[in-house]
């Protein structure tokens, strides 16, 4: 009989949060309203918020998805066709998709290679091509990938300098700090995912972050269905979504955020525990290390294979060869300028993606991962 499936990011349950949901299902509250609901978002606001008191604590909106807390932040900063909003080539394809659902063009930029984030340089290149180009650019979105904090000062200074809002796509970095802030606050508009895969998950779910009082109140009316609240029959002045999350999932989501601290705690020594068993195969390495001031909630542990030192050790090999042993392990995200989807869309570099895509892997990086899980992937690979 094979070993069980070890799986690459599943859900890993903290034992708080059965006490949330019961209490929402005993109560009754299982409508998107509700006391969970409120107070998630009062417990987010404050796990946001910089020890140093250097941060602002944002108001946080609960919503259904990380893609619906992206969609919502581009129709708070009004874009809409015609518009240009720049994205890292190298991300999830959630981050472009909200672009195009207001009618707008993504522009990719590639990365740099210390962070794998956003090349500041290449920003800067494409802000200034495209307002020569007569183009307007109503967005920047910075993405921190795999958990790592994107340069965000360089970043927000480009941005500033060419009057362009940034939105930052935290998605994958909750518990992720840049000098002690946590990111997902830098920007004037911030995103987080709860999907399954995620560091705290409320089975699916995001939250839209935001400084600004009025884009939270704009953003909660969007989310549900824009219904004016000053009368009492349903009435719509425009079209709003069905984007908020349920009181129940909140319950959830409010078990996992009790835990956020260690589950980083326990994703980072997982990435330590792989790299000091693997550190002395020449062909393989771990990346992306830490800048000064730079703590990575190390979301997925990734690891990246040199073909100058063994040809034939490709990425997609090692990953047939552990799905043998059953473990799933994952590319690197696809850079986006390579996807059939948004094969149109203007791109500034792209190699350094590009390099990533072909050489990197993702492995098993589950907050429930035991010591003996360890062991399999590692021999695995050994074996490799």
């Amino acid at each position: 009989m094979p070993p069980p499936r070890l799986y690459l990011s599943p859900p890993h349950l903290g034992g708080h949060e059965l006490n949330y949901v019961a209490k929402a299902l005993a109560d009754g509250w299982v409508a998107p309203a509700g006391p969970h609901l409120a107070a998630f978002e009062q417990e987010l606001a404050t796990a946001l918020t910089a020890p140093s008191g250097g941060g602002i604590a944002p108001h946080v909106v609960a919503l259904s998805s990380g893609t619906a807390a992206l969609h919502l932040a581009l129709r708070l900063l009004g874009v809409g066709p015609g518009d240009e909003v720049v994205c890292p080539t190298f991300t999830f394809a959630a981050t472009a998709n909200p672009v195009v659902y207001q009618g707008a063009t993504p522009v990719f930029v590639d990365s740099e290679a210390e962070t794998w984030n956003m090349d500041p340089a290449l920003l800067r290149a494409a802000l200034t091509d495209r307002r020569r180009r007569g183009k307007r650019v109503a967005a920047v979105i910075v993405v921190h990938l795999y958990g790592m904090p994107a340069k965000l000062p360089e970043l927000l200074a480009v941005a500033e300098e060419f009057g362009v809002p940034v939105v930052e796509d935290a998605a994958e970095a909750l518990g992720a700090t840049l000098h002690g802030r946590p990111v997902g606050t830098w920007a004037p508009l911030g995103v987080l995912s709860f999907n399954g895969n995620k560091i705290i998950t409320t089975s699916g779910g995001g939250a839209l972050l935001a400084h600004s009082a009025d884009h939270a109140t704009r953003a909660l009316y969007l989310a549900t269905q824009a219904k004016d609240a000053t009368v009492p029959h349903y009435q719509h002045a425009e079209v709003g979504f069905n984007y908020r999350l349920s009181n129940v999932l909140a319950g959830l989501g409010r078990g996992q955020l009790e835990d956020l601290a260690d589950r980083v705690k326990a994703r980072r020594a997982l990435f330590r525990k792989y790299t000091e068993r693997l550190r002395f195969l020449d062909f393989l390495s771990f990346g992306p290390a830490e800048p000064p001031g730079f703590v990575a909630n190390r979301w997925l542990t990734t690891v990246l294979l040199d073909p100058a030192l063994a040809a034939d050790h490709t990425p997609e090999r090692l990953r047939r060869h552990l799905e043998s042993f059953n473990i799933e392990t994952r590319p690197l995200w696809k850079p986006l300028h390579q996807q059939p989807a948004f094969a149109d869309a203007p791109a500034y570099g792209g190699t350094v993606a590009e390099g990533l895509f072909e050489r990197g892997l993702c492995l098993p990086s589950g907050n429930g991962m035991r010591p003996a899980d360890v062991d399999r992937v590692v021999d695995a690979v050994l074996r490799f």
